[in-house]
């Protein structure tokens, strides 16, 4: 067994009316993988804003390297080798990859003025070698995927030759064989004596990578243990302190249903290339694919986001064109975006805000004038409706949890009664106990009538969720599943395209 790298001893801190940590404990030795788990508000943000000197800690211990510490800003964290890839991107895109990467530490030339961009470049690409990414430093962060862009983080995290790295959901956007390129490189880095303290919601990647696991709920300590000797069911237990809802997939027939939306031919000049498919009332129908394979693209076409080069899309029998996403809303589809925060909410707002954007209008006095007490009657019935968490309907967005959050876009699309609803990435960044509850509420939604598209990259939602998956691959639609034949192998074989649809 490794020597202590870090002790947190009865670490607490509070903010105007809340308690969010009362003595929590953590211990990373060298050379280990911690995984630090917990719902959504348990407090493991917290505690990691404590340890790389972004909040204050108001009691407890830092033991770091065998000596106490006090930490007191980011920038003495990271100088004495604690980094923290955020699950919130912080990279300046307008700048290119190497810059971002060495941002106040580029190498200079003459009169210590002129950046060397040779040498600066160079460096990053020896960083990417040693990483496995293939990617150009000078290539502006604004032109990458999310993938990528979280790629560029890890090694900006890297490239400070850390003794701690603190990795906050580090996969939520990166594609199976990305995941596995990092998991080879945090391999590496705990051969080479790197603590890594690992954050996330799933349980299959804690299974997999990390050596112990430390569980937290409602800002205290529950307990650590050996990943190897402990069921997931069990963390999940301690964690939730409650039933979550893991009912198996309800029956579906596709007899006699009628379809409500016909997608035929539709090609666009970028990406898609003549999908076709169909969508029946009731029915939970699953995209799944890697990375780039267009899954979005089909769901923003849907919503009238882009335009289609040709093909056609049928509504109820009726064939529409989608022009807007105004156009979409009108002929009744909803659609949650993968990123909520930037297309989802206004996050500066309140619950009811939210909620009622998309239906301001159905609260009109004269044409003029709007019926606060009519919203907020509304918004009120669909917090309870949905259970979501908040003090009041008056509460920021931006002071929910991630699953609170996801359940006030669903909110602002049920109150405009839409028939269609797409889903992409709907669990994303959420923890467990409010993954099951979002589960619940798609299978009840489906029961009800709605229609819904589900776009996910975790295939083990997917099968949980789907009763026909639709798999694609660089454009294309590339198979078709019930949900009695899916597999994971058999969605990977089609979503690599060894079988062509």
């Amino acid at each position: 067994m490794s020597d202590p790298l870090l002790i947190m001893k009865n670490i607490s801190k509070s903010f105007p009316g809340v308690k969010a940590l009362s003595s929590v404990d953590l211990e990373l030795r060298r050379g280990e993988v911690l995984a630090l788990v917990g719902e959504n508000g348990a407090g493991k943000s917290t505690l990691m804003k404590i340890l790389t000197g972004i909040y204050l800690k108001d009691e407890g211990t830092i033991t770091f390297e065998g000596g106490e510490i006090e930490m007191t800003s980011p920038k003495q964290a990271q100088e004495i080798g604690i980094s923290m890839i955020h699950q919130e991107l912080n990279l300046m895109k307008d700048l290119t990859v190497a810059e971002n990467i060495f941002i106040g530490r580029e190498p200079k030339g003459m009169f210590n003025f002129f950046l060397k961009d040779q040498e600066l470049n160079a460096r990053t690409k020896e960083l990417f070698d040693n990483l496995n990414i293939d990617l150009n430093p000078r290539t502006k962060v604004k032109d990458l995927t999310v993938a990528k862009q979280q790629m560029v983080e890890i090694a900006k995290a890297l490239s400070f030759h850390s003794k701690i790295i603190i990795m906050d959901e580090p996969t939520t956007a990166l594609t199976e064989n990305e995941t596995d390129a990092l998991f080879e490189t945090i391999n590496d880095l705990r051969r080479k004596g790197v603590g890594i303290i690992y954050i996330s919601h799933r349980m299959d990647e804690l299974k997999r990578i990390s050596d112990r696991i430390t569980v937290m709920r409602d800002g205290t300590y529950v307990d650590t243990l050996k990943t190897a000797e402990v069921e997931m069911s069990k963390v999940i237990q301690l964690m939730v302190g409650r039933e979550v809802y893991i009912e198996s997939k309800p029956s579906f027939s596709n007899q006699k249903r009628d379809v409500v939306l016909e997608v035929k031919n539709v090609s666009t000049k970028s990406h898609l290339k003549d999908i076709h498919f169909e969508l029946k009332k009731g029915e939970i129908l699953g995209f799944a694919g890697l990375m780039g394979a267009g899954r979005t693209e089909v769901a923003r076409v849907l919503f009238g986001a882009d335009p289609i080069a040709s093909g056609t899309i049928t509504l109820h029998g009726r064939t529409v064109k989608l022009t807007n996403p105004t156009t979409a809303v009108k002929n009744g589809i909803g659609y949650l975006s993968e990123d909520r925060k930037q297309f989802g909410l206004l996050v500066d707002m309140d619950v009811k805000s939210n909620m009622s954007m998309t239906t301001m209008r159905n609260y009109a006095k004269t044409g003029i004038f709007v019926s606060d007490t009519k919203i907020k009657k509304a918004a009120n019935e669909y917090v309870d409706r949905l259970q979501i968490k908040t003090p009041s309907i008056h509460q920021k967005i931006k002071f929910l949890s991630g699953g609170n959050q996801q359940k006030v876009v669903i909110a602002k699309w049920l109150l405009r009664d839409c028939d269609i609803l797409i889903f992409d990435e709907p669990t994303r960044g959420i923890d467990v106990g409010a993954k099951g509850e979002i589960y619940k509420l798609l299978d009840e939604l489906a029961e009800s009538g709605k229609s819904i598209i589900m776009i996910s990259s975790e295939l083990p939602e997917v099968l949980r969720m789907s009763h026909r998956i639709i798999v694609m691959a660089e454009g294309r639609i590339t198979g078709e599943l019930t949900a009695e034949e899916a597999t994971q192998e058999k969605i990977m074989e089609y979503a690599t395209k060894i079988h062509q649809g």
